[in-house]
Formats: structure tokens, sequence, C-alpha cells
């Protein structure tokens, strides 16, 4: 089964997929949130290429492990996108991902602006990578 990941901003939605055999998650591109919140013609085109049986949406939480003050809004816009697409979700722990990415990236050479549009993406692969091997060990 594919999954696809969510990290879901105000401004811009990360999508990253797994393999068929729920091993490897992969970044896959950066879609406006607009768009992906209306399940425009960008995102489904996305989702026709990818055909995911799963959506795999990330949850900000604290360090602590409660649930982040953004987490109401990503609990709303989950359900949103999971019905316009008739596609379940659950979610994943998104912690941390954003400053991991970050790090992935400064690693690999890019600065600031040239992160910009690519931090979703992976920060989306890393909790969908997290969330597929945890699966895998139950």
């Amino acid at each position: 089964m594919r999954v696809m990941a969510l990290d879901i901003g105000e401004v811009r939605v990360g999508v990253a997929v797994s393999d068929p055999g729920e091993r490897v998650a992969s970044p896959v591109c950066v879609l406006p949130a607009a768009e992906v919140l209306a399940n425009a013609k960008s995102f489904k085109r996305v989702l026709e290429d990818w055909e995911p049986e799963l959506l795999v949406c990330g949850l900000p939480r604290t360090l602590a492990g409660e649930e982040g003050p953004q987490a109401a809004r990503i609990r709303q816009n989950a359900a949103t996108i999971s019905a316009a697409c008739d596609l379940p979700h659950v979610f994943a722990d998104e912690r941390l991902s954003s400053a991991e990415a970050k790090r992935i990236l400064r690693e690999k050479g890019h600065d600031e602006r040239s992160m910009r549009g690519k931090v979703d993406m992976i920060a989306a692969s890393l909790f969908l990578q997290s969330w597929l091997d945890e699966r895998a060990r139950s």
C-alpha cells in the first residue's frame, strides 16, 4: 500500500510518499496550502500520480508530547483534505521534523532562501519514515 504524508502548514503543504512496500519515504513536492485544502487540480494530479491509499498528516506536539497550539487547525484541515479526496487519514508526530529537514538542507549547502520550498517536503518524508519504521516494528 502506498502512503502519502502531508506536512500541513498555513502557507504550504509538504508532500512525501512511501514505496508500495511501505519501507521507504521520499519527498515529492510542496504545494500551496490553499490548493490542497480546495482539492485543486495541482493536488489532484499528485494524488493521481501516486495513488495513495492512506494519508499520514503531521501533528505538531510539544517537546513534552502534548498537542501543540496548531494541532486543532491541523486536525480540522486534515479532515477537510481527507474528505475531499476520499482517503482515510491518521496522524504522526512531526516534532522536530522541520528542524531536522533544515539541518539536512544546510549540510547540503542550502541557505535559508533556497531551503524555503524544500523544508516542508523533507519534513514530511522524515515523519513518514518514522511512521513507517514504527509500523514495521509493530
